[in-house]
């Protein structure tokens, strides 16, 4: 009768369904961020708790510094207000007295091509991610670039060539789509943007903008306007329907809806907005950028 029982036992015990054990989620060592070399360009927000945060990652102009552009944009105070990691690293090319970035095959501000020896600030960048996202601190789902000018041009390569690593881009007074095509600079090379995954994108930018104008010309590496970057980014992305919409009395907006997975395209203009970051409302980029994960 014992063994009967006991037999019994064993047979309800071995019924019950396994569940593997959960990974706990790792835990913020916020300690951990002052080991990195760039701890000073780093701004966790007054609320973070030990959980993974969003990142923003913020690129300076070209012959800036991530310092400038962490003081300028405003963004900490942002990011404290919606608790977000914001980080603001330096290009890896020396320029005035600051620096620029590499984007390959394309001029910088100096009207120089990168040296051949420049630093990929591709695998730089990546690799920044990968170091904050093993503090614990950074949720890599969550990971987002914008960037003034020569770094709005950065931002918008990352999304190119490295589009699963950002879930979304918010270029500053420089959204591009790929490098102006040859023989014909007004128009993006669809060669040199073909991310491997759908990109939302909300662009930045003042109507009264000399250095990048929004209607294309300028500087070799500039040329083609921002409505064709707009309709290729739209492209890539599978929108269909084009749109256009009055944000307050000073902004409108620009851009292309219906595109699957919720990979909208649009840029907001300023009305008299010129070359700096004063065309960005923070927090609508946020509410953009926010609603958007890997």
């Amino acid at each position: 009768m014992i063994a009967r029982l006991m037999y019994a036992l064993l047979l309800g015990i071995l019924s019950i369904p396994f569940a593997p054990p959960v990974a706990a989620a790792p835990v913020c060592r916020a300690g951990a961020l002052a080991a990195l070399p760039e701890h000073a360009l780093v701004h966790l927000p007054a609320t973070a708790t030990d959980e993974a945060l969003p990142l923003v990652i913020l690129l300076h102009g070209s012959t800036g510094t991530g310092a400038q552009m962490l003081r300028d944009s405003g963004l900490a105070a942002t990011a404290d207000r919606h608790g977000f990691v914001v980080v603001a690293p330096d290009g890896g090319i020396a320029a005035g007295h600051g620096f620029v970035w590499n984007i390959p095959g394309v001029q910088t501000v100096t009207g120089a091509m990168p040296p051949a020896d420049a630093r990929d600030d591709v695998t730089y960048l990546t690799r920044l991610i990968d170091r904050l996202a093993a503090t614990g601190c950074v949720d890599p789902a969550r990971v987002y670039a914008t960037g003034l000018s020569g770094g709005g041009r950065m931002a918008s390569w990352l999304g190119c060539i490295a589009a699963r690593r950002f879930a979304a881009i918010a270029p500053v007074v420089g959204l591009r789509a790929g490098r102006p095509l040859a023989g014909e600079p007004m128009r993006p090379d669809p060669a040199t943007c073909r991310p491997d995954a759908r990109m939302p994108v909300l662009a930045f930018s003042g109507d009264a903008d000399t250095t990048n104008p929004i209607a294309g010309g300028g500087a070799p590496y500039w040329q083609y306007a921002q409505a064709a970057a707009l309709q290729r980014w739209a492209t890539i992305n599978g929108c269909s329907e084009p749109y256009a919409r009055v944000i307050d009395i000073r902004t409108y907006e620009q851009g292309y809806a219906r595109c699957p997975d919720g990979a909208s395209v649009a840029a907001r203009v300023v009305r008299g907005g010129t070359h700096s970051w004063s065309v960005v409302n923070n927090e609508a980029m946020w509410a953009f950028l926010s609603r958007h994960r890997r």
